[in-house]
């Protein structure tokens, strides 16, 4: 008589024959490098060696995302011809990366874009105008990102600077004005050599500004509501363009809000040294808003070492993260 382990190996289920895993994958030493100017729908437009190409995003990479200023591997047919399709295959490690959520409660955090220099915060003197509360958090994300900040205040012909320029002084960001028709030299300098993620809520004239330093961008303008005193927004989505003097601009969508639940304080000061220095002496804990009894950044003040609008104006931003409005 057989055993009772037998008879139920008899009636077990066959093993399913399958050719093991390997942990080996594909090298792609041989793959293109190519940037992500913009997506649209799954498809993905890239810059491979100046040729404008067309790809999707591999069954590899998972539900990794792929964002628009990513540095990535592609293979495939990279000739740029009509009705050619390559493959993404790998994302290249990203510098930095500017984030923003939907509001400040979101836990989701959205990243605007990779591998960018600096940050420009586009913002209308006038017409409508300026959102002081708004560039205060478009700054906020840039420290967060390690990105250089800079301020591009334009319609200038309409509105007077000096108020906006007084309040960004203490923060060191560089700030550029300029008006309709007038001279971007200046501006062209700030951007040259840079890549320049181009910031701002609709109306604002920021796709104006970017047809004027690339004429064969093509980014469709509005006018601003005369009752909302809001724009309407232009650009769908953020598109990399190369600049003619060297530098790429990245146009993003017009902005509603720009949520900051992503961003700690500590993280925020480390983009003024001088600060931080001070608030090695501040309790455990400590916030450095000006609620704080005990913050070390007032008994800098006191003793003369820090410069008080310079506080005021690194607790303005601060607070700015508690403040999301939208526009």
């Amino acid at each position: 008589m057989r055993s009772t382990d037998d008879d139920h190996a008899a009636f077990e289920r066959p093993q399913r024959r399958t050719r093991p895993r390997t942990k080996d994958r594909p090298s792609y030493a041989d793959a293109d490098i190519a940037t992500v100017i913009t997506i649209d729908r799954g498809r993905y437009t890239l810059d491979v060696d100046g040729r404008v190409v067309t790809a999707m995003k591999s069954r590899s990479i998972g539900r990794q995302g792929v964002v628009v200023g990513d540095e990535v591997k592609v293979v495939g047919d990279v000739t740029g011809t009509q009705g050619s399709l390559a493959r993404i295959v790998e994302v290249e490690p990203r510098r930095n990366v500017l984030r923003r959520t939907a509001d400040d409660d979101d836990p989701i955090e959205r990243v605007v874009v990779a591998n960018a220099d600096q940050l420009v915060v586009v913002t209308a003197l006038a017409d409508p105008p300026p959102r002081a509360g708004l560039v205060d958090r478009c700054l906020v994300a840039a420290f967060d990102a390690g990105m250089d900040p800079v301020v591009c205040l334009t319609k200038a012909d309409l509105g007077d600077p000096t108020e906006m320029l007084h309040l960004l002084e203490p923060l060191d960001v560089r700030t550029v004005v300029t008006q309709r028709g007038g001279d971007l030299d200046e501006i062209r300098a700030v951007l040259a050599g840079r890549t320049s993620v181009l910031v701002g809520h609709s109306g604002v004239g920021k796709s104006t500004l970017v047809n004027a330093l690339v004429p064969d961008a093509h980014r469709t303008t509005s006018h601003v509501n005369e009752v909302t005193g809001r724009g309407r927004h232009t650009s769908t989505s953020a598109m990399v363009l190369q600049l003619e003097g060297g530098g790429r601009i990245v146009d993003t969508p017009g902005i509603r809000s720009f949520g900051l639940a992503h961003v700690d304080v500590d993280h925020l000061i480390r983009a003024f040294p001088d600060l931080q220095d001070a608030t090695r002496d501040c309790p455990r804990g400590c916030t450095h808003a000006a609620s704080e009894p005990e913050c070390a950044l007032d008994l800098a003040v006191a003793a003369g070492t820090l410069r008080p609008d310079r506080v005021e104006s690194f607790r303005r931003i601060l607070a700015s993260r508690d403040q999301l409005e939208t526009y």
